[in-house]
């Protein structure tokens, strides 16, 4: 096991809002034009370019960076030096920083690659490394996901989408990675520049993964263009795949009067009908789309009418919910149940596609949850598709996770009972919690077809989670 990184939650640190308020972007003065950008490829060769800064992430070692005049690549000179922090390192959590061209950026547009020599203590997987990022919107931003490097020095490609896009780059490269099996470790990197590489081939551009998907959808609910990757074949006939920023592609529907897609990628259900998603990158169709299925009008699940103050609310628009851990867990190798969360009208609603099981979790919670004074566990399910016969859907709480655990559950099936499962309408599913021996520790929420297996494979949308008093007054 290694520390993952998400790169979602990078921020700037402090010492870069000092720097903020001087813009590098304002070259033009009293309306003469403005000079032309640098195309110098070099980012370090042995010593830092001419306008490059460093800046690391907040939460990050803040030192983790330094030029080592000890150890390089060739007969000569000096390298860039990474030291990853051990886990529970007081410093940071990890070691990650962007190196940025202050000077007004470079024109790269003549380069198809960012290409370096790279060592380490020890073979590592470093978690993110490339170009693009540079805290002022990081529209073009490429990252080589999982670069496994070796203790011997090794020349590394990272292919540029759209060399286009770069007429004025100033995020010239950022890393970011954390301890290895709980051990911080060091690695080096140098001869680091922008380069044309002859016989660059076979752009692959995908979104969604390269995957052809479908989604029911309804008026004015949203979808986001997830799965963005860019393959090229090197000159020595490796394959190389990154993930590539929105800005690299040009977005498009089939039918605008269904469904809308803007330049970052977010998809906007407008009318009835079907539309598909699809994206080119620099001419080039990208493999993998989306079949947006519009309904129409969407349905709304039934508002909870029991007072605030008699309920702990796990998921809903309409209480404060108590904080958790995640809505899916994904449980491997078994759950094929994956995510699909979406919003309509800013009411929030969880999708989960290909249905077996799923778990929710909140035992992580300080204080946990105590529903000793809590009688029912309400939640509604809406089914978009057909039904099959003999299905069943089940919902299951359990307290002291893992321990001496007690639970509680309630199954709805197709074929019988009040209420039964139907399609196209929202489904009340209420699970009282009085036979419970113990519901002072709360932890999880398990929904699952155990008892009808035609349901497996389903998509499900799930809305107002929470516990309540049924014996306390509204």
């Amino acid at each position: 096991m290694k520390l993952v990184i998400d790169n979602t939650k990078y921020a700037l640190a402090a010492a870069l809002l000092l720097l903020l308020g001087v813009s590098a972007c304002e070259r033009s003065v009293d309306g003469l034009p403005e000079p032309e950008l640098t195309s110098n490829p070099e980012v370090f060769i042995d010593s830092f370019t001419p306008g490059l800064e460093y800046y690391p992430y907040e939460g990050s070692v803040q030192n983790a960076f330094s030029v080592d005049t000890n150890t390089f690549f060739g007969n000569r000179g000096a390298s860039m030096r990474f030291d990853i922090p051990n886990v529970g390192d007081p410093l940071g959590a990890f070691a990650g920083a962007i190196f940025r061209d202050d000077f007004g950026g470079r024109n790269l547009t003549s380069y198809n690659a960012l290409t370096f020599y790279a060592k380490a203590t020890k073979a590592a997987t470093i978690n993110d490394i490339g170009f693009g990022q540079d805290f002022l919107g990081n529209s073009y931003e490429v990252s080589r996901r999982n670069l496994r490097i070796t203790t011997n020095w090794r020349k590394y490609t990272i292919p540029i989408p759209d060399p286009s896009a770069l007429s004025a780059s100033q995020g010239l490269f950022w890393y970011a990675e954390g301890p290895e099996n709980g051990d911080g470790y060091t690695f080096w990197i140098d001869n680091l520049k922008y380069e044309n590489l002859e016989n660059m081939a076979q752009p692959r551009p995908a979104i969604f993964n390269g995957e052809e998907l479908s989604q029911i959808g309804f008026i004015g609910s949203g979808a986001q263009v997830t799965g963005l990757t860019y393959t090229a074949n090197l000159p020595d006939g490796q394959d190389v795949t990154v993930t590539a920023a929105p800005a690299y592609y040009r977005f498009a529907s089939s039918n605008t009067g269904v469904a809308t897609v803007d330049a970052n990628g977010r998809i906007t259900v407008v009318g009835e009908g079907d539309a598909t998603i699809s994206a080119t990158l620099a001419g080039v169709p990208a493999a993998g789309s989306l079949k947006i299925e519009s309904q129409g009008e969407f349905i709304f699940a039934p508002t909870p009418t029991q007072a605030p103050e008699n309920v702990i609310s796990i998921f809903s628009d309409v209480y404060e919910n108590v904080p958790v851990d995640f809505y899916n867990g994904f449980y491997e190798p078994f759950q094929t149940t994956t995510s699909n969360d979406f919003q309509v009208d800013g009411d929030n609603i969880l999708g989960y596609e290909n249905f077996n099981f799923v778990g929710i979790e909140f035992r992580q919670n300080v204080p946990t949850i105590d529903a000793t004074g809590m009688t029912h566990l309400s939640l509604h399910i809406f089914l978009p598709n057909d039904v099959p016969p003999g299905s069943a859907f089940r919902a299951r709480i359990v307290n002291n996770v893992g321990g001496n655990e007690s639970s509680a559950s309630a199954t709805v099936f197709a074929n019988s009972g009040v209420p039964r499962l139907v399609s196209g309408e929202w489904v009340h599913v209420l699970v009282p919690l009085t036979g419970m021996a113990d519901r002072s520790n709360l932890g999880q929420i398990v929904f699952d077809s155990d008892q009808g297996p035609a349901l497996q494979g389903a998509t499900i949308w799930v809305d107002n989670i929470f516990l309540y008093n049924a014996n306390a007054g509204n």
